[in-house]
């Protein structure tokens, strides 16, 4: 039997299925997942995620994030586009961009570069010319057979 003949079955995607990055982690590239993502260590590159993420407190990015919504509490250096909501956190700085279809902002929080109101269709755009096309293929198979 030939090994590029095997099939591997795409695993099923939960509601409850979280990535995490735990505090004391450091990642350097691009990550990718169907699922939600939890960040409370460091991440040097781009977060992709069809779900939810959430930065903690203790979490340093330096990179871009994006996601459908996202709970931020920590600190990045870098864009963050969120096709739906963004809860920024009193004790979160932002050092560049947010590019967001709604955003919810606590007494605190720093934003030092600039906010623009987006469409759900500007996040696609968005997320077809940041994320790398392998990164996106590879998210989609899951998606594909939960259909």
């Amino acid at each position: 039997m030939d090994i590029k003949s095997l099939k591997v079955a795409e695993p099923e995607v939960s509601v409850n299925d979280v990535s995490r990055i735990s505090s004391g982690t450091v990642i350097k590239g691009e990550l990718s997942s169907d699922c939600d993502i939890r960040v409370d260590g460091r991440v040097e590159g781009k977060i992709y995620s069809k779900g939810k993420v959430v930065v903690g407190t203790q979490a340093v990015m330096k990179g871009a994030i994006l996601c459908n919504n996202c709970d931020f509490w920590g600190s990045i250096d870098g864009d963050v586009y969120v096709k739906d909501v963004l809860n920024i956190k009193a004790s979160s700085k932002i050092n560049g961009g947010v590019k967001v279809n709604k955003i919810q902002v606590e007494m605190g929080a720093q934003i030092n570069g600039t906010c623009n109101m987006i469409t759900t269709a500007e996040y696609d755009k968005f997320v077809e010319s940041i994320v790398s096309t392998k990164l996106a293929a590879s998210a989609e198979p899951a998606a594909a057979s939960k259909k």
